[in-house]
């Protein structure tokens, strides 16, 4: 028997890897004589770079061929010095931009985004520039700020990567974002995120005149606007700067890694796929990391089962074509609780050593 197990990352819990090997370990104590694959995933926020194995890769999760890990010392969200790195393999680097501007960067009375910058995002982009890169896949997630990326394109004027609005030579950025709202209005980065970055109402409201100051300054001088595009909120309108200054193009993050890291061949070997994250209920078929899977493992006829900390809506997932949907939390079991690693650790392994048969749909 041949099982994939593709977990995300538990937001403030486990690691995608954490969480594979604890499945890993339950699966073992039922089917010994299985080949338990793990693979680590991320739709592109926190854990993206884990996800392509160049940064603390495991036996059990080799790093994708090629990749080599670089180490820059950049700023914080607070312009403070912080080790940050990113991947390399030849013009092609993969940055995730909540290692220099991530939420989990700031203690929470730090926490302001009229305050936060992106600078740290853009002295990554200019060092993989000046090494030689051209092509960039970028993770957008996690980040502590909303400035709609006006610290990264400073970054990049101080160091002569843009010339005024201008790259000063070609380059191709993806976005790999599970987000859609555009910059501005009521589903954009300011309404949307911001209270999450530690915004008040009163911020939210400055936040969003800003965005829509620099939207319209943009546009006039530049000819064109982006804003409202899907994704451009992504990462506090970080995704905007990207796009509006380098033409970037959105995509799926998880689609993105699974492409990199050759899913579906790892799919065509497969008896049974283990997919899981915190919580999972109706939001999960709208294009979340293991809705992706589910899509990958329905096109090659391979069983899919999730697994979460928490589930609602349990029949839809059913109807959307899960083979099971299990939580691997019992009821009684406090939140506190449950969000601890070890305890998290152990619920996943007990849960996946109790599989006594394939769930064929």
């Amino acid at each position: 028997m041949n099982i994939l197990v593709a977990i995300d990352s538990l937001k403030g819990c486990l690691s995608s890897a954490e969480a594979n090997e604890a499945a890993r370990e339950g699966l073992l104590r039922t089917w010994p004589e299985a080949e338990v694959v793990t693979r680590r995933v991320s739709d592109g926020g926190e854990g993206w770079l884990d996800a392509f194995g160049g940064v603390g890769a495991s036996p059990e999760d080799a790093p994708l061929p090629g990749f080599e890990s670089v180490d820059v010392e950049v700023c914080d969200p607070l312009m403070r010095p912080v080790r940050a790195q990113y991947l390399r393999q030849g013009t092609l680097a993969v940055v995730e931009v909540a290692r220099a501007c991530g939420l989990g960067l700031l203690r929470p009375e730090e926490r302001n985004p009229l305050r936060a910058s992106t600078y740290g995002v853009g002295q990554l982009i200019v060092d993989a520039w000046q090494r030689g890169c051209t092509h960039f896949v970028v993770g957008l997630g996690g980040s502590g700020t909303s400035d709609a990326g006006r610290g990264m394109l400073q970054a990049c004027r101080d160091n002569g990567l843009l010339l005024g609005d201008m790259p000063q030579v070609p380059l191709s950025f993806v976005l790999a974002t599970d987000v859609s709202n555009p910059l501005c209005g009521p589903q954009g980065a300011a309404a949307v995120f911001a209270p999450q970055k530690g915004a008040d109402t009163e911020m939210v409201r400055q936040l969003e005149q800003q965005s829509l100051q620099f939207a319209r300054e943009n546009a006039g001088r530049m000819g064109l606007d982006r804003s409202a595009e899907a994704g451009a909120g992504a990462a506090g309108g970080l995704g905007y700067a990207f796009m509006q200054f380098f033409g970037a193009e959105c995509r799926s993050g998880a689609e993105v890694l699974m492409e990199t890291m050759c899913f579906d061949a790892l799919l065509a070997r497969a008896d049974l796929v283990i997919t899981g994250e915190g919580g999972a209920d109706r939001q999960t078929l709208m294009g979340k990391l293991p809705c992706r899977i589910l899509c990958h493992a329905k096109a090659a006829a391979v069983p899919c089962l999730l697994i979460a900390g928490n589930v609602a809506d349990r029949e839809e997932l059913l109807s959307a074509g899960f083979a099971d949907v299990i939580c691997f939390n019992p009821p009684e079991l406090p939140r506190s609780e449950a969000l601890r690693p070890v305890v998290a650790k152990r619920q996943i392994a007990e849960t996946c050593s109790r599989f006594r048969f394939i769930p064929f749909p």
